[in-house]
């Protein structure tokens, strides 16, 4: 899923098509009626949308905090969207995909991912390209992809996800390993 920017890529392009990943991952799903995909790509958008949460909590909001106005609250606004996001993932990390309830609450997610990318495209990323450097939105670029590959891939409501970030790359990280190896076998079989 990720891969297709280049190293001049700022932080702003690659968050954007990561919102576009999603939304396209969002489609497929509810589009699907085969219960066995929508499950594989399920488990591909959680995975997507933990990195990327996770990575911007570390890289991008701790900037925005510091150099646009109102950035701290904004950066708390969307943290709590984040939550609100990573508690509906919980919801459908072990639901029946053949369920209605499964459908319902996959609505809810595409509602809140929509809106959380269409703030953060319409208001935040704005601000980011008017008052940070293009070179230093290259460097947080940067910082986002590698963050991104060494992030949680599942989510874990209640807890801050930088903190996760510092978990995961330690040891103990088995329910991670188990599905970086699911996706991973999916992914090419």
């Amino acid at each position: 899923m990720n891969g297709q920017q280049t190293s001049t890529s700022d932080v702003v392009d690659i968050l954007t098509h990561d919102h576009r990943e999603m939304e396209e991952l969002l489609d497929q799903i509810q589009a699907s009626p085969d219960a066995e995909q929508r499950r594989d790509l399920t488990d591909m958008l959680i995975a997507e949308v933990v990195r990327h949460a996770v990575a911007e909590e570390m890289y991008l909001y701790p900037v925005m905090e510091k150099r646009i106005p109102n950035g701290t609250e904004e950066a708390e606004h969307d943290k709590e969207e984040h939550e609100e996001i990573m508690q509906v993932m919980k919801q459908l990390e072990d639901a029946d995909t053949a369920e209605p309830a499964f459908m319902e609450r996959m609505h809810k997610l595409d509602e809140l991912l929509r809106h959380h990318a269409k703030d953060e495209e319409v208001d935040q990323f704005p601000k980011l390209r008017e008052l940070i450097s293009a070179e230093e939105l290259i460097d947080l670029g940067k910082k986002i992809e590698s963050g991104k590959r060494l992030a949680p891939t599942r989510p874990h409501p209640g807890a801050p996800h930088s903190e996760l970030f510092h978990k995961t790359v330690g040891a103990g990280v088995g329910m991670i390993d188990r599905l970086r190896d699911k996706l991973s076998g999916r992914m090419t079989g």
